[in-house]
């Protein structure tokens, strides 16, 4: 069975507060635990009304906290955004705090618009240093350096796994050169995925962490009762997509009956387009498309992700994907 995660963004549904999204994370946390979801990842976002896990670390610690075996961490930290020795200072410390179960995912774009850019005090430059930045980064989290003048405290030994992030070429070509496993945002830009997991495949370095690449796929779920109501879920998504592009971010959107008097034509095609990696409808579909999905790609893991509304059918949700990923028997690879 191919291992499955979630990634969950901390969604802030119309008529909630972002204390009800952080709660709302505590409780598909523990429930992602007892389905048998490997992990469970959060994300790096700033000055966006729809998501609240912008301080992604201390969301991680509070959520390691509240569980007991699953795997927590970022999917991911965008590193442009930080000093490399205070993102291993803080991984440091929730790896000591949490042993053998934090990761550390890794990004390159800003997760937010030009002026927040600004507001986090990032340079247009910093996505240059990336490469360099990443080493450094696994520097402060490997073995104590004798007599390096700056370490991380806590960090250094912690050996953190660390993963590249990436929806293009790029981080592709940087995971397969430093021998790192790879998650690919095929969740909202599908576009260069077969491109890009070809050159991660075909060009991976044997590092000492990792003998072989390995590939996580990421992909929507939108899983009801029933055909009618997977659709009807993932509505709200569709909604939250077409605002983002149109530069009306918001909180998540209650689901509608009728998308199509809610996006336009042109702007649905868009956002079908950036949403094709996905699975919608009730069980049997899901399972299907997920099936597909996995027998076209062969990641090595999935991690699946779904901004829906109500939290209740969030969880069911997850609940009808885990009995899914279960039924699916494709090796992996």
């Amino acid at each position: 069975m191919i291992p499955y995660s979630v990634l969950d963004l901390s969604p802030v549904p119309e008529g909630a507060s972002t204390a009800d999204a952080l709660a709302n994370t505590l409780d598909l946390a523990a429930h992602a635990e007892a389905l048998g979801y490997r992990r469970f990842w959060l994300a790096e976002h700033h000055n966006m009304p729809g998501i609240a896990s912008a301080a992604t670390a201390v969301v991680i610690g509070r959520v390691a906290a509240a569980t007991s075996t699953i795997r927590v961490g970022a999917g991911g930290i965008m590193l442009p955004n930080h000093a490399p020795l205070v993102v291993a200072e803080q991984f440091g410390t929730l790896a000591t705090l949490f042993p053998d179960r934090i990761d550390l995912g890794l990004g390159r774009a800003p997760g937010t618009d030009p002026r927040t850019m600004r507001a986090l005090r990032r340079s247009l430059e910093a996505s240059d240093s990336f490469p360099g930045d990443v080493v450094e980064l696994m520097r402060y989290l490997g073995d104590p350096e004798p007599g390096a003048p700056i370490r991380a405290v806590p960090g250094t030994g912690t050996h953190v796994p660390v993963w590249i992030l990436g929806s293009s070429l790029y981080g592709a070509q940087l995971a397969a050169h430093l021998g790192l496993p790879y998650a690919f945002a095929s969740h909202f830009a599908p576009q260069a995925l077969r491109e890009a997991l070809a050159i991660y495949r075909e060009t991976f370095r044997p590092s000492e962490t990792h003998s072989k690449p390995h590939f996580m796929l990421a992909i929507n779920v939108f899983a009801g009762e029933d055909d009618a109501e997977g659709a009807y879920l993932k509505t709200s998504m569709q909604q939250a997509f077409a605002n983002l592009r149109s530069g009306r971010p918001g909180k998540l959107p209650r689901p509608v009956a009728d998308i199509e008097a809610h996006v336009e034509p042109a702007m649905r095609r868009m956002v079908d387009q950036a949403l094709a990696v996905s699975a919608s409808g009730g069980p049997a579909t899901v399972r299907d498309q997920l099936a597909a999905l996995i027998g076209q790609h062969r990641p090595d893991e999935v991690i699946l992700t779904g901004q829906i509304h109500d939290p209740a059918k969030r969880r069911r949700s997850f609940e009808i994907a885990a009995e899914a990923m279960r039924a699916i028997a494709v090796p992996a690879g």
